[in-house]
């Protein structure tokens, strides 16, 4: 006989099996639930966070340094990596002789790395020996926020 005819039943047969394999497959992935965001462990084992301010009100940084304390409780100081990007007028809270001078002392002292976009210093005509000791700076705060988000930090909005 015909050796087409004689494998259409076997390859039929094999068509079917791959079908019905990638079938599973595609249902099994689409059907499977999402996993709690507390089983997501990131390679260093810590959690990432990046707040943002570009108020200058005290009551903003208030809640703000207030919620980086709550958020360094709950997860726990060695498990948290937090950052606070700060620019716009905002930065007038992160000078030496801010009203909230002690509290971003504080949040220093926990380990919350604080940033200062330098665009925004260069506006307001700071330098580096203006702001509160320990303060860092970025050249560009919104940029810092891009790229720690699409680095896989939490942006935390207050």
């Amino acid at each position: 006989g015909d050796p087409m005819t004689s494998c259409r039943p076997a390859t039929r047969a094999l068509a079917a099996a791959v079908l019905a394999l990638a079938a599973a497959a595609a249902s099994a992935t689409s059907s499977t639930p999402a996993a709690p965001a507390t089983a997501a462990t990131p390679v260093d084992g810590k959690e990432h966070a990046i707040f943002a301010v570009s108020d200058d009100d005290t009551k903003k940084w208030n809640l703000t340094l207030g919620n980086i304390g709550n958020a360094i409780d709950g997860l726990g100081a060695d498990s948290a990596d937090i950052e606070l990007v700060v620019y716009g007028p905002g930065i007038a809270m992160v000078k030496k002789d801010s009203p909230v001078a002690d509290k971003i002392a504080a949040a220093l002292k926990k380990g919350v790395d604080i940033n200062v976009c330098q665009n925004s210093m260069r506006g307001y005509h700071l330098e580096q020996a203006d702001l509160a000791p320990g303060v860092g700076t970025v050249p560009s705060g919104v940029v810092e926020l891009i790229r720690r988000q699409h680095a896989g930090f939490a942006y935390v909005r207050s």
